[in-house]
């Protein structure tokens, strides 16, 4: 058994507050690391703040991702019942049901944005979702994560065109499939679009996924509730026309646009401390030397 199996044994609460006090060890360290590349992605994305704004927003929101990395490591450490059973709130359960009746099938946009580790087990109850599974670099900590996805029986295909192709497979048979939009792509699978008003490669394969499909899109996030106890989960109905549109600049800056506007929910909710805006080409390399 994995040593990070033991954290079922620790109370979320604990947990929690042991992610604060790593947090606040972070925001220490202004130079380097996750407070910096928060804040310098924060000033761009919104660069209608004051410095002292952003240094405010920017120490909430590494606060915020230590706790979802910490409850992400929870659920996956607990049985897929426990996941299900902190989920009390949903927003517009509707509109994913539509979606996953419909027959051209479904695909569930999930930026890196809240606790959308949680919510997976929840997702799970309404069918057998095809994802991609990236291995992580440290062995044990993709076993500890694999063994928590096998136990969804969630379908997990590589990240490669053996996978793409399993998603569209799904699709076309009416299936629905889990995308995390929003990671930096190798220059061959993407396109340089507008994220928050500043060019940056982004990945095409939703895009392009539901320009051969016709499928539905929904986008999911997931969020502690305020009172910390439990979570609540938003589904937004992504039905821009753009979004289908056979120029994929088109389509992907729609795309873009659909997750801008689930960010600004709660934007100090996103996971901000990594370089979303390298690759950039016309602009300055924002992350030089560090």
């Amino acid at each position: 058994m994995s040593s990070l199996s033991l954290l079922r044994f620790l109370p979320l609460a604990l947990i929690r507050s042991l992610a604060n006090v790593v947090a606040w060890f972070i925001c220490l360290n202004k130079d380097q690391g996750m407070y910096w590349k928060t804040k310098i992605n924060l000033g761009l994305a919104y660069p209608e703040l004051d410095e002292q704004q952003v240094e405010a927003m920017s120490k909430r929101s590494v606060h915020k991702q230590c706790l979802s990395y910490a409850e992400s490591a929870k659920c996956w450490a607990m049985p897929p019942e426990w996941s299900v059973a902190q989920i009390k709130k949903v927003h517009h359960l509707d509109v994913l049901t539509s979606a996953l009746a419909d027959p051209k099938g479904a695909l569930i946009i999930t930026p890196h944005l809240g606790t959308w580790e949680m919510m997976n087990a929840w997702v799970h109850q309404y069918g057998t979702p095809t994802i991609m599974y990236k291995p992580s670099k440290n062995p044990a900590l993709d076993q500890f994560v694999l063994d928590s996805r096998k136990s969804l029986n969630a379908q997990l295909v590589p990240t490669d065109a053996t996978g793409v192709k399993a998603l569209f497979k799904t699709l076309k048979q009416g299936g629905f499939s889990v995308i995390l939009p929003d990671h930096v792509p190798d220059r061959s699978g993407g396109v340089v679009v507008p994220f928050f008003g500043i060019d940056c490669l982004t990945s095409t394969l939703a895009s392009k996924m539901a320009q051969k499909t016709g499928c539905k899109l929904v986008g999911l996030s997931c969020f502690r509730q305020a009172n910390g106890e439990g979570f609540e989960v938003y589904c937004d109905d992504l039905d821009d026309p753009a979004l289908y549109d056979q120029d994929i600049h088109l389509a992907t800056t729609a795309l873009n646009q659909a997750i801008e506007t689930m960010i600004n929910r709660f934007p100090e909710e996103y996971m901000w401390g990594y370089k979303r805006f390298r690759k950039a080409p016309h602009l300055p390399n924002f992350y030089k030397n560090k």
